[in-house]
This record gives C-alpha cells, structure tokens and sequence, in this order.
C-alpha cells in the first residue's frame, strides 16, 4: 500500500506501472498514462494482452466532472456466420487458430480514441515505453514463462515466427526476452496513428495472412471498426455511487448484486463468516442467471438493462435466497484473461480500463512480422440460433471485461478491477463490501481470502472454489449448505489480478492495492 498526493498507477506488471508513472512524470494525464501502461503491457505481459485484443474503459474527467464510459471491442467478421460454421461440420466455435472466430481488435482503436478526447501528451511519446521494453527487453516473469510452456503447442502450431519461444525453446523465469517485431509495430501506431493497424499496410498484412490460412477476418472488417463511447450504468449502495459499463459489459451483474445484498446487515453477518461467502455466491448465481439470460450486443437484441439494475427488481428477486441453503443453478462455461489497471492523476482525472485477448494467447494465431497475437473473442459466440449470444456478422460478443469505479458526491472515490471471467463481478463484489460495509484499506481488501463461483473452460458443472485460506470450519459449513466446495491454494492466480485506487475527497491523499496473485506494482509520482 503507498499512499502519495500527485499521481498513481497500479497494473498486474511492475514494468507496465513505470511505464504509466513516467509518462505522468513527463507531464501527462490519466488517459495518456493509461495508454502508456496498456501498451507496456502488451509487451511484458503478452499472454494476458497485447495489440490484438479489446479493451473497456470508464474515465472521469476532472475538467468536466464528466463520468465517461467507452467501448473498444471488436466485431465478428462480415464473413463469420452460422452456415459457415455448419458448413464446416462444427457445433462450436473452435477455440484456437484462425477459425477460432478471430474478431476485430478494438483496443489501439479505443486508445486512439480517448486520446483523441483527453489525451493531453503527443500520442508518439505515450509508445515511447513499450517500444523501448520491446526492444531493449525485459525479463519473463513465472506467469509469462508458465503459460508459455501450457500453450506453446498452439503457438508452435499458429505462431510460427513467435518471439515467446526464442529460437524454439521454452524460456525460464527471469530470461531476458525482446520483441522486434512488435517494436516496428509500435513504432509504426506511434508515427501513423492508432488508425494505422485498421487501414493501411499493417491491415493489409493482417488481411493477406489470414487469408493463407483460412480465417475470416478481412482488411474491411478492420476498416469498419470503432470504438463507442457511451453511457455507464449504476447503482447506489451505502451511500455511494458504483458504476459500470453497459451491455455488452457484463458489468451490470454486479450492480444487481450489490441491490440484492443491500437488504442485509453485513455488519451483524460479519467478514470471512459462512453468512457473508453463501451471500455473496447466492447474489452472484441470480444475476449471472439474468447475465445469461440477456447479455449480447445490444445492437442485436433489446436488453433491460434499467430493470435489472433497479433497486425494485433487487428486492423481488431478494426472497430467491435462502441464508441456509445453495441455489441449484449453473452457469455459462466462460474463459478469460486479461489485466486491469488503474490510474489516477494529479488533477483529478481517474481512468479504470480493462483488456484481454480472452484466452491466453487470445487465438495464438500470430501475423508474421507483426509480433502480437489476434484475440480468440468470437470464440464464446454460439452456434445456437436461439441463443441471445448466437454469432453473427458484425456483432460483438457477450463480453466479460468490467471496469469500476465508485463515486461519493460525484467526485472518484475508489478506482477498481480485475482480470478473471466470471470471476470479474465476484471479485468486485468482494473488494466493495470489504471496502464500503467493512472499512479495509484497498491493500488489505485485495490480499484478503477469495473465492470463485461458476465454471470455466473444460468443467461439465458450476462450483465453489475457495482459497486455502478460508477457515475448513466455513468450508466445511459451506459444503453443508449444498455448495460443491473445490479446494484451491492459499493464493491462485485463479483468482485474478484485482488492483485498487482509493481517493481520499478531504485531502486528496491516494492509497493503492496491487495484487499479490499478479506480478504488479504500485507506480507512485511524488
């Protein structure tokens, strides 16, 4: 935890946040940190981000006092339909390589886009960083060496000229690893804009290699693309204000969860007790069943997002839990990964952006040249025609990225997010309560005990899977509750990377908390 008056930025990568905090040295803003940060990222941190993926963000603007909310995913390709899929013999989207339903990358778009708005340094000097990591190089970190070693049959397979397995081997934490390719790459966004990737000659490698090996995406769809700003949802809860972004964020969910549980004392129920874990899963399961019920684009399909978020629709679906007994219900198998980070500055603005490639290693499908990976995205669209989430050409995907942020009379008073899925509104709702009902500095909230309901890739059912730390007296009383209790280490990655901004509204004193699941840091501008 540090705690320091002029600026802050805090990522799952310690390199990433020096990053950000040197561009808020050299002058510049949140949003030019933010982006400063996102771009190191995809450099230090490829399996979780990169060039290739999307990205969500809520920025306020202290100029303006304005809440903005911005939407930087892509779309699936003009050519990825149903049929095509039937026509292949498939009832699912393939979950790797080039037909692993590659969608447009929306994340330099939005990084554009938002500098564009409020950026405040010369866009070249926000690349500066990622360009220098990528090529002066820096060292693996275990969890980078790590889901090399699990995916690099499918990089070997799709990423033939990858950097992440220099000259073929396998390389061990603390290797120094360099990345030209996507050095010339940046250089390339930083002296032609973020435009570049979508319209020129990085489009149309992208366009002619995909071609060659039977994906879908075009030059076309790339040129189609932008990103949206729009309007960001909320709710009230103890007298502030949490806000998300709207579908196709599946951030609404935990709204509708903080509705649910508002009804209840969590006082007298207390933190880390059986009560507070069964409540906060129970509360989880009925809005993932309304997320799973609901969440598209909402170009596609007509959402009610205002009911679901709405304290009236919180207290009828309030009598579904019962403090002494598990809900029945299951959940939409999702993947996800990806990193969050907050930023905060000197004159108040505050930016909270997520972003992912999906998988790890998103596709793995790399364009020669290019040295970043495609997002496999479109890969958690359906086939199922009857399905809200069923593919369709130009249509973005249910999306699991959430970025918060809660305002107290208006002004930013906590920053938040985290990698992990499912695990995105759960890990939130844990950071909020320990925050706002229990008074834990945004450190500790971060390292205490977590937990994840619901199912990932590969499991046939939903289940609870709790940290090592959690007493075995609350597991077990869980387990009697009807919860199907999985064991996990005392500290998993599993749980995501959650990182934390606090405001203090008095003295303008920032307080942050990084992940100890993450290889990150607190970046601090004195």
């Amino acid at each position: 935890m540090s705690k320091v008056t002029t600026g802050m930025v805090v990522c799952p990568h310690r390199l990433a946040s020096a990053a950000g905090a040197e561009i808020l040295r050299a002058g510049g803003n949140a949003i030019d940190a933010a982006i400063a940060t996102q771009a190191a990222l995809g450099v230090v941190y490829p399996h979780m981000t990169g060039l290739g993926g999307d990205a969500f963000w809520l920025i306020y603007d202290a100029a303006s006092s304005d809440l903005l909310g911005l939407n930087g995913s892509g779309c699936a390709a003009q050519a990825a339909t149903l049929s095509f899929y039937r026509d292949q013999g498939l009832t699912q989207i393939p979950q790797r390589g080039p037909l692993g339903a590659i969608t447009v990358p929306g994340a330099v778009d939005s990084w554009g886009v938002a500098h564009g708005r409020l950026g405040h340094l010369p866009w070249a000097e926000l690349l500066r960083p990622a360009i220098a990591l990528a090529t002066e190089g820096y060292p693996a970190t275990g969890s980078q060496a790590y889901w090399i070693r699990q995916d690099q049959a499918d990089l070997k397979e799709h990423a033939a000229s990858s950097p992440f397995l220099p000259k073929g081997t396998l390389p061990q934490p603390g290797q120094q690893l360099t990345n030209p390719d996507l050095a010339a790459t940046l250089e390339t966004l930083a002296r032609a804009g973020a435009q570049s990737l979508y319209q020129g000659a990085l489009a149309e490698r992208i366009d002619a290699h995909l071609k060659t090996v039977g994906g879908l995406l075009t030059a076309e769809d790339l040129a189609a693309h932008a990103s949206d700003w729009v309007n960001p949802i909320a709710t009230s809860y103890r007298g502030h204000t949490v806000w998300q972004l709207p579908p196709n964020s599946q951030g609404f969910t935990v709204l509708q969860a903080l509705n649910l549980i508002e009804g209840y004392d969590l006082q007298a129920i207390g933190h880390s007790t059986a009560d507070y874990y069964h409540l906060l899963v129970e509360a989880t399961k009925i809005a993932f069943a309304d997320r799973d019920r609901w969440l598209t684009d909402p170009d596609f399909a007509p959402i009610p997002t205002e009911q679901l978020i709405s304290k009236a629709y919180g207290d009828r679906r309030r009598s579904q839990i019962d403090m002494g007994q598990a809900q029945a219900l299951s959940a939409t198998a999702i993947g996800g990964d990806s990193v969050y980070t907050a930023v905060v500055d000197g004159a108040g603005n505050a930016v909270s952006v997520i972003q992912s490639l999906y998988f790890d290693f998103g596709s793995a499908v790399m364009v020669p040249g290019t040295g970043f990976v495609l997002q496999n995205r479109g890969s958690f669209f359906s086939l199922n025609a009857d399905q809200i989430n069923c593919l369709a050409p130009r249509k973005r995907c249910f999306h699991t990225l959430m970025p918060a942020m809660v305002l107290t009379h208006n002004r930013p008073e906590w920053v938040l997010g985290t990698m992990g899925g499912e695990g995105q509104p759960q890990t939130q709702l844990a950071l909020l309560t320990r925050v706002l009902d229990y008074g834990f500095d945004p450190q500790t909230a971060v390292d205490l005990p977590r937990w994840l309901w619901g199912r990932t890739w590969g499991d046939t059912s939903s289940g609870l899977t709790l940290e090592g730390r959690i007493p075995a007296p609350i597991r077990g009383e869980l387990q009697r509750r009807g919860h199907a209790v999985k064991a996990a280490p005392d500290w998993t990655e599993k749980m995501g990377h959650a990182q934390m901004i606090h405001i203090d509204l008095t003295t303008g004193t920032l307080q942050g908390g990084c992940d100890r699941r993450s290889d990150g840091a607190i970046a601090c501008v004195p």
